[in-house]
């Protein structure tokens, strides 16, 4: 099942309200690539009668019911990339468990939820 983290959710909650979205939910969206690598967005968005809906750390989380079986064990983090530098990563829970202890996470594009939208919003934002 797709998940947040706490550190994710507070960041999120933070960009509803400094984007006046705190009633929208958070559309995630992902698709593989021919290579075998996955394409992650993710922007504040009106919920569809078609979407999967997740109520997870108190966010709102939709996406379409096409997707939710590619996104099964990923999991969305905000951390500290690099000092002082902070962004939204998807990680494959079970890339994490089979090398814990080592970095195994994709990363986002530079961003910071600002402008109500959430790393790269268009599904192309965030490479894993």
């Amino acid at each position: 099942m797709f998940s947040l983290t706490s550190a994710a959710a507070r960041q999120i909650h933070q960009a509803a309200s400094s984007s006046g979205a705190q009633e929208m939910a958070l559309r995630i969206a992902a698709r593989l690539d021919a290579d075998g690598s996955m394409q992650y967005g993710m922007g504040f968005d009106e919920p569809d009668d078609k979407d999967v809906k997740l109520d997870l750390e108190g966010v709102t989380v939709v996406m379409a019911e096409e997707i939710h079986e590619l996104l099964d064990h990923t999991v969305l983090d905000f951390v500290e990339l690099e000092a002082g530098v902070f962004n939204f990563i998807f990680a494959d829970t079970r890339q994490m468990q089979a090398t814990a202890g080592h970095e195994t996470a994709g990363g986002c594009a530079p961003g910071n939820c600002s402008g109500g939208a959430c790393g790269g919003g268009s599904g192309q934002g965030c490479q894993h």
